[in-house]
């Protein structure tokens, strides 16, 4: 579990323990339901993470709502957009291994995630990794109920495909830009899981042993 959910817990069971306190004792429910949501609205479930060269995997649990052609310095490029609601995951990781080269937060709107303006217009911190002769970008972008970003890394750090690297608080959306060409593996309307689910394939230049590997990175903090 993300440890900003105990915190959020442990606030509404304070709060219930006052109204409890102060009575009548029925309020007390509406803090405590909010409690459990919290709970589980951080919750942070072990994945496992496929290991075969050149695989992309999703950054974040959610249904595919966009697969479309775009450009990334002029080269062609194809973004997979997923959205977040408040009932999936929303914890997030790397969708590729590499070197993360920027990390660029952007101030913007807090649109419905579900609009594709959104992708450009809102609040979003933009994260570009080099990695197994790729560069792939990912967005963490806010939505309608979004108000804040987390991304726990910075340039130069080194990231495995499918580690944890932040979080969305509530309904959100991410992006992920990868090259062409790319054999797809998604279509609109999937459901996606953030490490486990492959998005793409791509042709790298290094060799793997295909299968899975149980994550090593830890939870969240």
């Amino acid at each position: 579990m993300v440890r900003d959910g105990i915190y959020y817990a442990l606030g509404m069971f304070a709060v219930a323990a006052v109204l409890w306190w102060l009575g009548p004792h029925a309020l007390a429910l509406v803090p405590v339901l909010l409690a459990v949501f919290f709970l589980w609205f951080f919750r942070d479930p072990e994945r496992m993470i496929p290991a075969e060269a050149g695989l992309v995997v999703s950054p974040a649990d959610g249904k595919v709502t966009d697969v479309s052609p775009t450009d990334l310095n002029g080269k062609p490029y194809t973004r997979i957009s997923i959205f977040l609601s408040v009932f999936d995951v929303h914890v997030n990781r790397s969708p590729v291994s590499g070197v993360i080269k920027s990390a660029v937060y952007q101030r913007g709107k807090f649109l419905n995630a579900m609009n594709e303006t959104s992708a450009d217009a809102n609040e979003q911190n933009v994260v570009t990794v080099e990695g197994d002769g790729i560069t792939v970008v990912f967005k963490q972008i806010a939505g309608l109920l979004a108000r804040r970003i987390v991304f726990n890394h910075k340039p130069g750090d080194v990231l495995t495909r499918g580690q944890r690297v932040g979080l969305i608080k509530f309904g959100s959306r991410t992006d992920v830009i990868l090259p062409q060409p790319s054999e797809l593996m998604v279509k609109t309307g999937d459901r996606v899981k953030g490490g486990s689910s492959v998005l793409a394939r791509v042709l790298v230049s290094t060799k793997a042993t295909p299968g899975f590997v149980r994550e090593e990175t830890g939870a969240l903090r």
